[in-house]
């Protein structure tokens, strides 16, 4: 986690708390059963059950109070090693209760920062055995008692499923993450619809399907008319306005299947699968009825229309580019005829029906 804005830092230091309470409470049962045989001064017990109970929340309000979030929730990680280290000592190194406070505490640093993170965490430890021992002086208790074994169980069963629990909200969250992520780079942000790329490659992939199954497939290149006069009557807010009216009429117009793409500019992109050239040709009828049809009362003297040119799959096209040219010299004849229509390249289709919502 390299983030340190002061979102993300925020997010890191909530993700933290939970599993630190839950720790620290915990790792105070072992601690304890394992510092009460040795007859540790007063204070020493005070500073454990602080460690133990108020520390978490201690650290959590310091860091979320903090300017720099991420960087105060690092510092409370290494302070969480120092302790870690200082508790080993005043323990004198039990084996099982020493060992398994300081694998976890490292398992947080190998959580949240890596290798360099577990690095420091262990010179964190060490500085903290190394103050245990000048303030208390060293020794060695070898042995591990029964009641210390139980003491530790809930450190070593319910901490990793604690710890465990975070790390699979954040595998979910930076899934969802990349998701969106993956749909950005895909869509047109003023539209929605798939950008200029996406669509091109969406069109190579169905044009390598209908050459291999031969299916029928027709796409459709759409121009708004006279768009520039628009942005310059109306302004660029406007026509902005009408790029977005007309990317809803085609996600509502077409079907589930049916891919819309702005492919830049006013001019628009159809990958119909599955769908003879009449039908797309009666599908693209009804849209360019209904966006003449729009009105809006501020601007009553806005009217929109469009040209929109149709290609039919044929076998002998050598490409998707060849198909998409056949496409845009239907575009282009259907402005040269007057605009505001529908040109099919090729003579004109059967008059198969196919079920387009209205």
């Amino acid at each position: 986690m390299t983030d340190t804005s002061s979102g993300k830092g925020l997010s890191f230091v909530r993700r933290i708390y939970r599993p630190r309470i839950i720790g620290k409470a915990i790792g105070l049962i072992a601690a304890a059963a394992a510092v009460a045989p040795l007859q540790q001064p007063h204070w020493v017990w005070l500073l454990m059950l602080f460690n133990g109970l108020a520390w978490p929340h201690v650290a959590y309000h310091w860091a979320r109070r903090s300017a720099r979030p991420y960087q105060a929730e690092l510092r409370n990680l290494q302070l969480d090693s120092v302790a870690a280290g200082f508790w080993a000592a005043t323990m004198h190194f039990n084996p099982l209760p020493s060992l398994t406070i300081l694998s976890m505490v490292t398992m947080n640093n190998v959580a949240a920062g890596g290798k360099p993170m577990v690095i420091r965490g262990m010179l964190a430890q060490l500085a903290g055995m190394l103050l245990s021992m000048a303030l208390l002086g060293p020794g060695l208790q070898l042995h591990t008692s029964m009641a210390q074994v139980y003491a530790s169980l809930p450190m070593l069963t319910l901490y990793p499923l604690a710890l465990g629990w975070v790390c699979y909200q954040l595998a979910i969250q930076l899934a969802d993450h990349k998701r969106q992520l993956s749909t950005l780079s895909r869509t047109d942000s003023l539209t929605g619809l798939l950008n200029h790329g996406s669509w091109k490659d969406l069109l190579q992939h169905k044009f390598q399907l209908s050459q291999q199954q031969q299916l029928p497939a027709v796409i459709a290149l759409i121009d708004i008319d006279h768009f520039k006069a628009i942005n310059d009557t109306y302004g660029h807010v406007v026509g902005d306005c009408v790029l977005r009216q007309l990317s809803h009429e085609l996600q509502r117009s077409l079907r589930e299947h049916d891919k819309a793409g702005r492919y830049g500019g006013d001019e628009f992109c159809l990958i119909f699968p599955d769908t003879h050239e009449a039908q797309a040709c009666q599908a693209m009828e009804r849209l360019r009825e209904r966006v003449a049809a729009y009105r809006n009362p501020q601007l009553p003297g806005l009217r929109i229309s469009l040209s929109i040119g149709l290609a039919a799959f044929r076998p002998g096209l050598a490409s998707a580019e060849d198909w998409l040219l056949v496409a845009d010299k239907a575009l282009y004849s259907a402005k040269h005829q007057g605009r505001d229509q529908v040109n099919l390249a090729r003579g004109e289709a059967s008059t198969l029906r196919l079920a387009y919502p209205e």
